[in-house]
């Protein structure tokens, strides 16, 4: 075997690797990431691999096996300097960094979303309290918005640039994956809040929160899903879909959200239960012909 073939052979390997963690982590990412064409989807198969093994480090496995705040950081560390050196060099001999890196290199990303990204996941090793929402917006940006900036770049990959354009995608990515992640902060707090004792939500008490907070929380997750809801009609087609059924999950999540008790969301994780999954996955399943009309 010559170094091209094993080469890629490797590629081919590193990427079959990425889209074995998709499916075995997620199922409303991977059944809403089916609806992206095979580029796409191979390319958000590649993200979802590094961010969940990074998050794996923090909170999953590593700490199962008994690994101390020290050792994971350290993991964390060396994590972030293998997808670095990745993406400057092409290679990695771990294989999820390097899908990770294939797929940055090609796309048009790099360290300027990673390091964000590994300076919010170094934040969960210690109790999280924040006292303002500028500490809580950083937080989200490294650990949301960056990751829907690099889906951008995957869906966006071989379109000639367009400022305007381009600024108005960012806005929308950026706030579907701030819309993601405070939902998802709502729907966790049982586990967050009840066994790690994290408070993400300044002047709010978990242990004790009230309906006005929830719905002032749940008013801002609303408007950042409509500055993104205002943009997914115009992503390509080979993506608008998947954003589409990604977006409808989290905006039933919000309304369930809504409609449960503030006090039971310290014990309850709110969920979409499977048949509604498909049903709204179904619904945007028919989007790309819609506007090809």
């Amino acid at each position: 075997m010559n170094a091209q073939t094993a080469l890629e052979l490797y590629d081919r390997t590193a990427v079959e690797g990425a889209a074995r963690i998709i499916s075995a982590y997620s199922t409303s990412f991977g059944l809403a990431s089916r609806l992206c064409d095979r580029d796409a989807r191979r390319h958000l198969a590649d993200i979802y691999a590094l961010v969940r093994i990074a998050d794996e480090v923090v909170d999953g496995p590593a700490e199962a096996a008994g690994l101390d705040e020290s050792r994971r950081r350290a993991l964390l560390d060396r994590l972030e300097a293998e997808t670095e050196q990745a993406l400057h060099e092409g290679y990695s001999a771990n294989l999820v960094v390097h899908a990770f890196a294939g797929t940055a290199r090609v796309t048009g990303f790099g360290a300027e979303l990673t390091q964000p990204f590994f300076a919010s996941m170094r934040m969960d090793l210690d109790p999280i309290d924040f006292s303002d929402e500028a500490e809580l917006d950083a937080y989200v940006y490294g650990s949301a918005e960056v990751i829907g900036l690099m889906c951008l770049r995957a869906f966006s990959a071989g379109l000639e640039p367009d400022p305007v354009r381009d600024e108005r995608w960012e806005r929308g990515a950026r706030a579907l994956g701030s819309a993601f992640q405070r939902v998802n902060f709502l729907r966790d707090l049982a586990d967050d809040y009840g066994e790690r004792g994290r408070r993400y939500f300044p002047g709010v008490d978990p242990a004790h929160l009230g309906e006005d907070d929830k719905h002032r929380i749940l008013d801002r997750i609303d408007e950042e899903l409509a500055i993104a809801g205002a943009v997914v009609p115009e992503l390509p087609a080979g993506s608008r879909r998947a954003v589409a059924a990604a977006h409808a999950l989290f905006g039933e999540l919000s309304a369930r959200l809504r409609r449960t008790p503030a006090a039971a969301l310290v014990t309850t994780r709110v969920r979409v239960p499977g048949g509604r999954k498909l049903l709204l996955l179904g619904r945007a399943a028919t989007l790309r012909s819609e506007r090809a009309r």
